[in-house]
């Protein structure tokens, strides 16, 4: 996944998009700033809620703010979006070819890290499901609005 970003980057940077649609650049630059808060979110929210002894990755109780107000599975969000980015700046077949079965493997990812959280957290999980969509950043922020609306 980083070799496919940072190479596609790379090759953005030095030889200029392959296709020569200079929009299509200028929309993954800001696609891959868009996309950092997502994929920094565990770095961000979670020492908060962190374990004594275990892994920062390993809450004991649901984030539900920031980015997790937004998406349930931002960082995974983030590294699709970082990777759409990078086929963006770099407009090269070879980019797009490596990043389709890794989207894939994320979503395999993702539905089975849904069961593991149903498992960890039971109802609570559910409810949050039921509140947060998986990976649907502009659902999510319409969500939100509309929860703090009601609020």
């Amino acid at each position: 996944m980083f070799a496919q970003i940072i190479g596609s980057v790379i090759y953005g940077i030095v030889f200029g998009p392959w296709l020569s649609l200079i929009i299509l650049f200028y929309v993954g630059w800001i696609l891959s700033a868009f996309s950092l808060p997502f994929f920094f979110s565990p770095f961000l929210y979670f020492p908060k809620m962190q374990q004594e002894g275990k892994s920062v990755m390993d809450t004991s109780v649901i984030v539900e703010r920031g980015t997790y107000a937004i998406v349930r599975h931002p960082q995974i969000l983030g590294c699709i979006l970082l990777m759409s980015a990078a086929i963006l700046i770099s407009q090269h077949w070879v980019s797009a070819i490596i990043a389709v079965p890794i989207f894939v493997l994320f979503y395999q990812y993702v539905l089975k890290e849904e069961r593991n959280l149903i498992v960890k957290f039971g109802d609570d999980y559910r409810h949050y499901m039921q509140r947060v969509p998986s990976m649907n950043p502009l659902l999510g922020v319409i969500d939100l609005v509309r929860r703090k609306i009601g609020d």
